[in-house]
């Protein structure tokens, strides 16, 4: 993986802690400016007071930049690797880089939430290690936790000082680290609903269906969670000769299911599969990005050739208003 970005080619994913405005512009302002006067397209996906800084900064190169707000610039893990993916198709030129400057949103997440975007920004180093972008994600320690801010310099190979690049001492391969940060998973309780094992794709979507139904999910909700369980059960079972056994029960707000599965060929789910959104050739973990995309959490655990599938689905009963 490169951690210098003079080659112009391949992922580039570098941190900036800042405690101050101007410590902010001290990174991110030579970062943006040079990549415009270069011709490079340019995205800044940080909060409205900072792209405000940039503008005010930049002056007339203001109109150049691309800008979002990130707190709506993909509110999950995998909508954010989606949003990189399509700035970068709708931008790219043959041959020349583009930058983006990425700043996580980590206030108001629950623990898992948080552990989920640590591992996200893990996993940008292998899920985007191809494409010819150079990404600084700025974290605000005057906002996020001592902990999110330490594992800033453990899921980024190199920390932006000014312009000063320092290598991270305690980056940690994407893979060990995704084994590792990993929140409890949710444990069924003796009185979860169970199935299996089976390979009878169309009996896990029934028994999917006729359990969030019992949860009290219905209408698009009931079909969303139906179709969720059935795209990660499908992936599990594309391999030859598979069976997976469901436990499906309820936790406070929400409806939890676990999909374990025994590969008689000893393969294991990767870490980050199910990240990437469909190309145009089909491919098996298409299914695993419809389920994590329509549930509110998919963890994976693999250890050998078990994997257990962990999926969080649609809220049951959220306030509705008006």
């Amino acid at each position: 993986m490169p951690t210098d970005h003079a080659d112009g080619t391949g992922f580039v994913h570098h941190a900036c802690l800042y405690g101050s405005d101007e410590e902010f512009l001290a990174t991110a302002l030579p970062f943006v400016r040079d990549g415009l006067v270069a011709g490079e397209p340019v995205l800044a996906a940080t909060t409205p007071a900072n792209i405000e800084l940039l503008r005010d900064a930049l002056g007339e190169r203001a109109h150049a930049l691309d800008t979002a707000e990130t707190a709506y610039f993909g509110r999950r893990p995998v909508e954010r690797v989606s949003a990189f993916l399509r700035y970068h198709d709708r931008r790219a030129r043959p041959g020349r880089r583009m930058r983006m400057l990425a700043e996580p949103m980590w206030g108001g997440r629950s623990a898992r939430q948080v552990a989920e975007w640590k591992r996200m920004e893990s996993g940008l180093n292998v899920l985007l290690a191809e494409l010819p972008v150079w990404m600084i994600c700025p974290y605000d320690t005057r906002a996020v936790s001592a902990d999110v801010a330490a594992a800033a310099c453990v899921t980024h190979p190199v920390r932006m000082d000014g312009e000063r690049a320092h290598p991270c001492a305690r980056y940690t391969d994407p893979l060990a680290y995704a084994a590792a940060i990993g929140p409890p998973p949710d444990t069924a309780p003796a009185t979860a609903a169970r199935m299996g094992p089976t390979a009878d794709a169309s009996a896990v979507r029934l028994f999917a269906r006729e359990r969030a139904a019992v949860a009290g999910l219905t209408g698009e909700r009931l079909a969303l969670a139906e179709f969720a369980v059935a795209e990660a059960a499908g992936y599990l079972l594309a391999a030859d000769g598979a069976r997976v056994a469901l436990r499906i029960w309820e936790v406070p707000g929400a409806l939890a299911c676990e999909l374990l599965r025994d590969d008689p060929h000893g393969a294991s789910v990767p870490a980050f599969a199910g990240f990437l959104p469909p190309a145009e050739a089909p491919d098996p973990e298409d299914g695993l990005w419809l389920a994590r995309t329509l549930s509110e959490s998919l963890e994976v655990c693999a250890e050998g050739p078990r994997t257990r599938l962990g999926l969080r689905l649609a809220g049951l009963r959220d306030a509705e208003c008006g």
